[in-house]
């Protein structure tokens, strides 16, 4: 088993969670937010993000308005809707419990050994 795909199985299981953190802040182009997910090395393949924005939208998680740009066609601009940021407190919730598992049984091995 090779390393890298461990960790980009990883990263694909928390990139939903981490779209509707980038967005609980304010409301965000793709290319922006491709490039946040890039900063934190949470995302490689920038065609990864559409089908994710899709699903969140369907969902009713995430909201988009078009805006007129200065540098051509106008954009589309994603929002969190508030089913998104209760979904967003459920993860957050959720996220502090596994990490905390994960330490517990981290912290357990150790003391086995």
């Amino acid at each position: 088993m090779k390393i890298e795909n461990a960790k980009a199985q990883m990263r694909k299981g928390v990139l939903e969670y981490c779209i509707l953190s980038v967005l609980s802040d304010h409301d965000a182009y793709a290319s922006d937010i491709i490039n946040k997910l890039k900063e934190a090395k949470m995302i490689v393949v920038e065609g990864t993000l559409y089908p994710l924005l899709t699903r969140l939208k369907n969902a009713e998680l995430l909201g988009y308005r078009w805006e007129e740009s200065s540098q051509g066609p106008p954009r589309k601009y994603y929002e969190i809707t508030d089913k998104g940021k209760e979904f967003l407190n459920e993860l957050d919730d959720s996220w502090k419990e596994l990490v905390d598992a994960v330490a517990f049984i981290r912290n357990s091995e150790q003391i086995t050994e």
